[in-house]
């Protein structure tokens, strides 16, 4: 067959409108260059899915697909590809500068694309690639902390906004590197799923970051890892990061960061998002493939778990809006993840 079923837009709508995402029948792609057919198995919502589709103006001739988190098994291979062969089961993120994976086969640069772990189902590992990698480039690389725990001793890192997907994977990472991590969490689902995840020590967002910390017994932090409300957290941010520590953030403000509360302490500040190497196809692009396999191989070892918390069903419209609203509630808690089509 020559076509396929996926979900997607032509118009940037409201999640409550049913034309928000509908279901598509459209043109399966062919695999050429480094590129891998990937026929689809499970998918998982993030919040750059329901930025992405934040209503504007803007209507799509060609339907929009959406999806940054797969995991299937390769179909077919590009004639430049070397890292995977048909049959392989894998799993990845993606290029939100292309189409997304909310389709029954989806196009991929093999260059960002990993084995898929052997210990989990296609639904749990369809849970980790966008999270995992954005976790392991905001510690390992954009804040450089050591992945050996011997120079971490006695170091804290602060996640605020711990609870969901991104926050569960840096929880786990972190602590394999020796940290102390204290995450941010306000409910008791949230900070039981937080401590879960093996945090030392949990506060609550709402409140003054620093006294609480002073209260578990530190007077700053030499890591802060923002994941949300940066500009509401940032006062709060720049009374607890330690002199000379590093700061590191994913959102996206909505409004102007004063950057000289940063300044007496000499704070280095960054950003990650982690479809930079994929949208620039960076020299190191090939990093993201490496990385995933290095995920699979902690998962299969028992060093990391899947953050997924549930599984709403078939890849659908209906579905993925249900996911939509859960993710835009900003009450979620690990990974919402659907898997295969009706």
């Amino acid at each position: 067959m020559n076509t396929m079923k996926a979900v997607g837009l032509t118009r940037y709508l409201p999640i409550d409108n049913p034309q928000s995402l509908v279901d598509l029948v459209v043109e399966k792609p062919k695999a050429t260059g480094r590129d891998i057919l990937v026929k689809v198995a499970a998918i998982s919502v993030n919040p750059v899915d329901t930025k992405v589709r934040a209503p504007k103006e803007k209507v799509e001739e060609v339907p929009k697909i959406l999806g940054w988190d797969v995991a299937g098994v390769v179909e077919e291979t590009g004639p430049d590809c070397s890292l995977f062969r048909p049959g392989d089961k894998v799993f990845y993120a993606g290029s939100i500068a292309r189409q997304g994976g909310n389709s029954e086969y989806h196009l991929v640069d093999e260059r960002i694309v990993g084995r898929k772990p052997v210990s989990l189902s296609f639904a749990e590992a369809a849970a980790l690639p966008l999270t995992s990698i954005t976790a392991w480039e905001v510690l390992f690389t954009r804040m450089s902390i050591s992945q050996d725990p011997d120079p971490n001793k006695g170091k804290a890192l602060l996640i605020i906004g711990a609870a969901g997907g991104v926050g569960s994977i840096a929880i786990q990472l972190a602590k394999q590197a020796g940290l102390t991590v204290i995450g941010t969490a306000s409910r008791s689902e949230t900070i039981s799923w937080v401590k879960s995840m093996g945090a030392d020590y949990t506060i609550n967002h709402h409140d003054t970051l620093l006294p609480q910390l002073q209260a578990i017994g530190f007077t700053n932090v030499p890591y802060i890892f923002c994941l949300n409300a940066l500009e509401k957290h940032w006062a709060g941010i720049s009374e607890a990061i330690s002199p000379q520590g590093v700061v590191c953030a994913i959102d996206d403000p909505t409004s102007p960061l004063d950057l000289k509360l940063l300044k007496q302490k000499s704070v280095t500040f960054v950003w990650e998002f982690m479809f930079t190497r994929p949208v620039y196809e960076t020299d190191d692009m090939i990093e993201q493939h490496l990385l995933l396999n290095r995920i699979a191989d902690a998962v299969d070892h028992q060093k990391l778990k899947t953050t997924l918390a549930e599984v709403l069903g078939p890849i659908s419209a209906e579905n993925l809006r249900q996911a939509h609203k859960f993710l835009e509630s900003n009450r979620t808690i690990g990974k919402i993840v659907l898997e295969g089509f009706d």
